[in-house]
């Protein structure tokens, strides 16, 4: 591009100086930032900067100006995100299951470019952890975006849904016929997506993790299950599920170990019942979807959490704590 031309991008090659290159321990004097812009073709006077720092402030970005001794300097202050905020935006990237390593890198790139680059290397730093296991569906973002597309138009949508073999392949459930679906919620679960929907085909409430569907496609038939979901606290929906996992609601009375307070508020809410025992014990009673998966859970807790009723569920434990000690003589 012909230098003269460039001068017409000067406010926007002065913008990128400012947050590229300065913060609140980076400055930069008037002929430095004429230095920059000539590196970029565009001429600049003392004079006219003096305007376009005063126009970039009315367009909203913070340009300060500091004096000492003789030397003014200038530098961006407050930003659209600071620090901080980006640094857990990175760590939340980072660990999420449902976002690929090569997607994880793409966005983290872009956040990186949201700071100046004298803060880049403590976002890079935090780039480089190992050892997550993620989703390996890179299509996810965009199924995520084909179910919001379908709530907001208020549409089935067919996909097919997998697992993997043990041969690491996918296999197709229902031997690949389509799912007919309508979607209602979006739940965020253990670093996963989750689509809670109505299927028409089993007549009731189903979970489908979101990395697991494919060919995600919008019907042109209208959602059904509308008075189910109405009813339906969606705060906890995912709090009574363990894993995401379905199963029957029940009312399950805990006798937990003290110290296990903090793990009951952590996963039930503030609001749920604790009723001291004796010194040593509290009781609590707390609304889940009864599985397995729920089981295993107690039972990570070894013999200082124990269910107290109903019966039938001290009864399944029971048998699965059998089942496990079977298997290992």
């Amino acid at each position: 591009m012909a230098r003269k031309s460039k001068q017409k991008m000067k406010l926007l090659y002065l913008a990128k100086i400012f947050l590229e290159e300065t913060d609140d321990e980076n400055r930069l004097t008037t002929p430095q930032i004429i230095d920059r812009l000539d590196s970029f073709g565009v001429d600049a006077g003392r004079k006219s900067l003096y305007d376009d720092y005063e126009a970039l402030r009315s367009f909203g970005l913070d340009i300060i100006k500091t004096q000492e001794g003789k030397q003014t300097y200038y530098h961006v202050g407050k930003r659209e995100f600071e620090l901080a905020e980006l640094k857990m935006l990175v760590d939340s990237i980072q660990a999420s299951r449902f976002i690929t390593e090569k997607k994880a890198g793409q966005l983290i790139r872009k956040i990186v470019k949201l700071t100046s680059r004298y803060k880049k290397s403590e976002l890079q730093r935090q780039v480089y952890v190992s050892g997550r296991i993620r989703s390996m569906n890179e299509s996810i973002y965009y199924s995520v975006d084909a179910i919001h597309n379908a709530i907001s138009q208020d549409k089935k949508i067919g996909f097919r849904y997998f697992g993997w073999g043990v041969d690491k392949k996918p296999v197709l459930h229902r031997d690949g016929e389509e799912y007919s679906v309508s979607p209602w919620l979006l739940h965020w679960n253990d670093g996963y997506y989750y689509l809670v929907g109505y299927d028409d085909a089993k007549g009731e409430i189903r979970t489908f993790r979101v990395d697991k569907m494919l060919k995600i496609s919008l019907l042109s038939a209208s959602r059904t299950g509308k008075d189910i979901f109405e009813k339906m606290d969606n705060a906890k929906y995912s709090q009574k599920r363990f894993f995401m996992f379905d199963g029957e609601e029940q009312t399950v009375t805990l006798r937990c170990k003290n110290w296990l307070s903090n793990v009951i508020i952590d996963r039930f809410g503030k609001d749920v019942a604790m009723l001291p025992e004796d010194e040593n014990h509290f009781t609590t009673l707390v609304d889940v979807v009864v599985s397995d998966q729920f089981y295993g859970w107690l039972m990570s807790f070894g013999n200082n959490l124990e269910i107290i009723s109903p019966d039938w569920a001290r009864e399944r434990i029971t048998e699965l704590a059998g089942e496990i000690k079977g298997m290992y003589g």
